[in-house]
């Protein structure tokens, strides 16, 4: 057996990315209004840390930058039905793979050719078991295939917002609007760009008519949410998700203009484009960390993540493993509030 090669950068540990977080700081609803989240501002020149709120943003964005913004929106992709057996199921659509083959998680046993029947005469058939756990299947109104596209009015009537499994509570009315940038433009995600929950649509106006800016479509996956199980973290199989970058934002990326971008999943998109520059749509798999740091983007805003995930290590491909750990550490002792729902960080 070859004996494993023992890491000795810190940055390269998946271990080296946990952190505690007291229950109570894991943010189960917005905050309201949307821009009343808080704001740690982190100067990398002056190593300075700013404590704000999300309407101050405007103060902090350096002048000559653009902003980069992920117009995706989160479609109902939690539904609930039944074999015709009687068994109930809960089905999470994850990604469509083509026009008809859709990528699931499925809570019950099923198994190939199998039905799920839903309210609305829909039906979706078990095509494929993967052997991760997850499925692929066809989606059916009255008997007839249908296309991706022409589900999505099915399941906005029937289907629920996708809340991530650590608020730990179901949907409800409230979450159809705040689980929704202000901006969403492009139906296909199944969790929020996070960073961009904190606009009002006062203040995003406000923002692009005083920055240049432009948007790319990044359909977040829920591989999102999948922490780091490899020791090392080069050895994490990085998943894969839709993108699309318009024209007015391929100018910007072109360019030499410095760019404030607006989330992970912004980021993320500029990035795999400043790698595949012939490329403006298709899948995106890059993970940015300390050993993979960002080539075009000088600033970012975002969220505070999950210990061990690849949206952590991100934060860390900007400022280092020790520094992010010490701004966690900051935002924990001043109760800011984790994850999807809670205060944002700008780092310029």
């Amino acid at each position: 057996m070859k004996k494993r090669k023992k890491v000795q950068d810190k940055a390269l540990l998946t271990s080296s990315y946990d952190f505690h977080l007291p229950d109570e700081l894991i943010a189960t609803h917005p905050a309201s209004p949307r821009d009343h989240a808080k704001l740690l501002v982190y100067d990398r020149k002056s190593d300075t840390i700013t404590h704000a709120h999300f309407y101050d943003l405007e103060k902090f964005i350096p002048k000559d930058c653009a902003l980069i913004f992920n117009d995706t929106k989160v479609i109902k992709a939690r539904l609930y039905g039944h074999k015709p057996s009687g068994g109930k199921i809960e089905l999470l659509i994850n990604r469509a793979l083509n026009a008809n083959d859709v990528h699931v998680y499925i809570r019950g046993r099923v198994k190939e050719a199998q039905e799920i029947l839903f309210d609305e005469n829909l039906k979706a058939v078990i095509k494929e078991l993967k052997d991760d756990g997850t499925r692929i299947v066809n989606f059916f109104l009255d008997d007839q295939l249908l296309r991706f596209e022409d589900l999505l009015p099915i399941i906005d009537k029937i289907g629920h917002i996708p809340l991530p499994p650590y608020i730990q509570r179901e949907d409800n009315e409230e979450d159809a609007n705040e689980y929704q940038s202000v901006f969403a433009q492009n139906e296909g995600a199944v969790a929020a760009p996070t960073a961009s929950l904190h606009f009002t649509p006062e203040q995003h106006k406000r923002v692009c008519k005083n920055y240049k800016h432009a948007y790319v479509t990044l359909h977040v996956g829920s591989g999102t949410f999948k922490p780091v199980e490899a020791d090392v973290i080069t050895e994490h199989p990085m998943h894969s998700e839709f993108y699309e970058i318009s024209e007015q934002a391929k100018e910007i990326l072109d360019s030499a203009q410095p760019i404030l971008s607006v989330g992970t999943t912004s980021t993320r998109t500029v990035e795999f484009y400043a790698r595949h520059k012939n490329q403006t749509s298709g899948e995106a798999n890059l993970f940015l960390h300390p050993n993979n740091k960002p080539l075009r983007v000088n600033h970012l805003l975002t969220n505070f993540h999950l210990p061990k995930s690849t949206l952590i290590m991100l934060v860390a491909s900007f400022v280092g493993l020790e520094k992010t750990l010490e701004l966690y550490e900051e935002a924990i002792k001043n109760k800011y509030r984790f994850y999807s729902y809670g205060d944002a960080m700008l780092i310029i």
